[in-house]
């Protein structure tokens, strides 16, 4: 455990090492990056626009079960924009990531591990961790981010059609009601949490993915230590980031 903390560090180190000279020619590839934001995050977006919506009309439904007995159903619109924005929109786009782009990210890598192309860059003087590595990782770190703002608004889009066509709320009123119980930090804290997932996602895929050993049973193996590792990984930061942003700021 403590050997594998020690490289996982190290591989940050070697990704922040590279991100850290942009300028320098060949540092960071540019269009291997774009090609890598498309495909986990653009190409992720209808994925984790239904979650959301979907995670907005069950949060709708769930706190008009109970507000309705307060007599306060139309604090249901509340609800659902404090949670969407603080909490849910960064979880549920963390973990749609996880199943959909990390593991792909890391069966890819884990692919050319065990095929011995990783080996042929070295051979022949590139780093794979500049080659491979840092454009997955600044994509996950642009486009997580990128994804949970969409997925906040997807999120209170459902609540709006169960409070508008379920709970006769009129749109206006609901508007407003998403809008009075939001402070600024509420939304800067649910994307500070989604750039710290992308990190998280991002470099655990990627170091699983160059830890392959054993060959196609190895890379399936691979991906789902990087699957479950990256979901624990992003409830504990997001426990740990709770409490700094509502309890120590």
């Amino acid at each position: 455990m403590a050997a594998d903390l020690f490289a996982y560090f190290q591989l940050l180190g070697r990704i922040a090492g590279w991100i850290a000279q942009p300028f320098r020619r060949g540092a960071i590839r540019v269009d291997a990056t774009f090609e890598e934001m498309i495909l986990v995050g653009v190409n992720a977006f209808p994925v984790v626009g239904l979650a959301a919506m979907f995670m907005g009309i069950v949060l709708a439904m769930q706190g008009a079960y109970q507000l309705s007995k307060l007599g306060v159903t139309e604090r249901v619109a509340d609800l659902v924009s404090v949670s969407m924005f603080r909490e849910i929109g960064p979880l549920i786009t963390g973990l749609v990531i996880i199943g959909r782009s990390g593991s792909a990210i890391t069966a890819a890598i884990g692919s050319m591990k065990v095929s011995e192309e990783i080996d042929a860059l070295e051979v022949i003087g590139i780093d794979p961790v500049r080659y491979l590595v840092v454009p997955g990782f600044l994509s996950m770190l642009i486009m997580v981010p990128c994804l949970t703002a969409l997925a906040e608004f997807l999120g209170l889009f459902g609540g709006w059609l169960i409070g508008h066509f379920c709970l006769h709320i009129d749109t206006f009123h609901f508007v407003m009601r998403l809008l009075d119980p939001l402070v600024l930090r509420d939304v800067w804290s649910g994307l500070a949490k989604s750039l710290v997932f992308g990190a998280l996602i991002g470099s655990i895929a990627c170091f699983y993915g160059l830890r392959v050993e054993g060959g196609a049973e190895g890379v399936g193996r691979a991906t789902t230590l990087s699957v479950v590792t990256s979901m624990t990984a992003i409830l504990a930061a997001d426990c740990i980031l709770t409490a700094i942003f509502y309890f120590l700021l």
